[in-house]
């Protein structure tokens, strides 16, 4: 989409019978595809290293993180094409997206739990959509594992801490989000900045 600015194809394409909301649409959908392609392949490859290493996922955990990694793509592309619909060229693009991917990817829990952070910060951090995507997935992934735990025999509080720790569970000021709601807030996230992406595009290409 960038490129297309940088070479001026953008101005064949918003001349052309095509709508804006179209082709705002095209650029998501073979977002969509590229990064699924990418995604699914690193959670196949995921999957067989815990094959080898110690398979404690069920039929429905693994279903799961399938539906876990679609919505976080629907998700993370429709963030990206709204951002990256502002810029016009190519070390923009580099710039932000490497600000982004770090910076987001830090605050939502992914490299490290939140729950690590200040209470202040937990707060806050609790309005980002990434951070129901980055519990989902976890949950899913090690929810087979705590329940051997608790199996073999260790206490249920320690398993409760190691849950609470690895933000398996998301607090909104007191308030448990269940994972029912986890997907609602993502799907609604996916919609409003898709829709933003799409507005932006009829609003600046309308006109040509």
């Amino acid at each position: 989409m960038v490129q297309d600015k940088v070479s001026g194809v953008i101005k064949d394409l918003t001349m052309s019978p095509v709508k804006p909301y179209q082709l705002s649409l095209a650029y998501y959908v073979a977002n969509i595809v590229s990064t699924l392609i990418i995604c699914l392949g690193a959670l196949c490859l995921g999957l067989g290293y815990l094959a080898i290493v110690g398979w404690y996922l069920s039929v429905a955990d693994v279903f799961l993180l399938l539906i876990d990694v679609i919505v976080l793509v629907l998700f993370g592309t429709a963030l990206s094409s709204l951002v990256n619909f502002f810029l016009n060229t190519q070390g923009q693009l580099s710039a932000v997206g490497t600000v982004i991917s770090a910076g987001y990817g830090f605050i939502c829990g992914a490299y490290m739990p939140i729950s690590t952070f200040s209470e202040g910060l937990q707060k806050a951090l609790s309005f980002l959509p990434g951070t129901y995507g980055t519990s989902l997935v976890r949950s899913h992934c090690v929810r087979g594992a705590l329940e051997e735990l608790v199996e073999n025999g260790v206490h249920t509080e320690i398993v409760e801490a190691i849950k609470a720790s690895l933000d398996l569970s998301v607090d909104f000021f007191g308030q448990t989000v269940e994972i029912p709601v986890m997907y609602i807030i993502l799907l609604v996230s996916i919609f409003l900045f898709l829709g933003g992406f799409v507005l932006a595009n009829v609003a600046k290409y309308k006109k040509r």
